[in-house]
């Protein structure tokens, strides 16, 4: 987790003094989303270097990265709308054989997120008939 929803952190390692939860809440202002921008860049990068970390890490056959399963992405695609459709999520890491990569999947609109959760439970070995406000199990 590399923050919760409602952080009050700032970043002034990459130039950005307003907390992040505040600069979520834009109101179309180009400054503040900019350096919401620059905050969402460099967690970017974070991850990025943790997968390349985990890909470089071997593991039996294969790596860290091929055992693991790594949800990345948030459960509001427009923090000033609280807006919870068309959310960015990434899948990463193959979950010991139990997940396909390389791929681009989208999913409807109404899709809701627990879908997903459901169904990484299901490829994890822990089957539930229903998380949240799941409809339905996706083609992971």
């Amino acid at each position: 987790m590399l923050g919760r929803e409602v952080s009050n952190r700032t970043f002034p390692e990459i130039g950005v003094r307003e907390p992040h939860h505040p600069l979520s809440h834009h109101q179309n202002s180009r400054e503040k989303l900019d350096a919401k921008a620059k905050v969402d860049a460099y967690h970017v990068q974070m991850l990025a270097y943790f997968l390349d970390r985990l890909r470089s890490t071997a593991d039996g056959d294969g790596s860290l990265l091929d055992q693991v399963v790594l949800l990345y992405g948030a459960g509001i695609s427009d923090g000033d709308l609280h807006n919870h459709i068309n959310l960015p999520v990434l899948l990463a890491g193959g979950g010991a054989g139990q997940l396909t990569g390389g791929r681009h999947i989208r999913y409807s609109e109404d899709t809701p997120l627990a879908n997903l959760h459901m169904s990484l439970l299901d490829k994890l070995g822990i089957p539930m008939e229903r998380v949240g406000n799941s409809t339905a199990r996706l083609d992971l």
